[in-house]
């Protein structure tokens, strides 16, 4: 069995990711879940987030109760008269959910929207930061 027929059959049996949101929803059209990276600085979480086909008025970023909400719509009408012949991405609306610690300051979250992916800068609280001990 040649590589290049191994990798086709490792595709072909490979289980599909879940893309489509689950959850409850109360708008029309499907959801997905958009890909994420979470990173850790010294300061800051960072949240990665792709959102294709969003503009920036139709994200919606909430806060409460520790969980993290992001909504994320998309204008479909320039979807509506397509007739696909092949698709590898969906187009909908994205929303993700995130149980963040006590540890974040919550009132310098900063949010930025460029060419579909969102990312946002959590801050940790001053008083979570790791802190340097003198000796005297």
């Amino acid at each position: 069995m040649s590589k290049e027929t191994k990798e086709v059959t490792k595709a072909k049996n490979r289980k599909p990711e879940k893309t489509e949101y689950a959850g409850e929803r109360t708008i029309p059209g499907k959801c997905y879940i958009p890909k994420t990276d979470i990173a850790e600085t010294e300061n800051s979480l960072v949240v990665t987030m792709d959102v294709p086909g969003v503009k920036k008025d139709n994200v919606n970023i909430t806060l409460e109760n520790n969980i993290l909400e992001v909504d994320a719509k998309i204008d479909n009408s320039p979807y509506e008269s397509l007739n696909p012949v092949y698709t590898e991405y969906n187009v909908g609306h994205y929303t993700r959910r995130f149980t963040v610690s006590n540890t974040i300051d919550t009132a310098k979250i900063d949010a930025n929207l460029t060419d579909g992916v969102l990312t946002l800068a959590l801050p940790k609280a001053e008083e979570s930061r790791p802190k340097k001990i003198e000796i005297s």
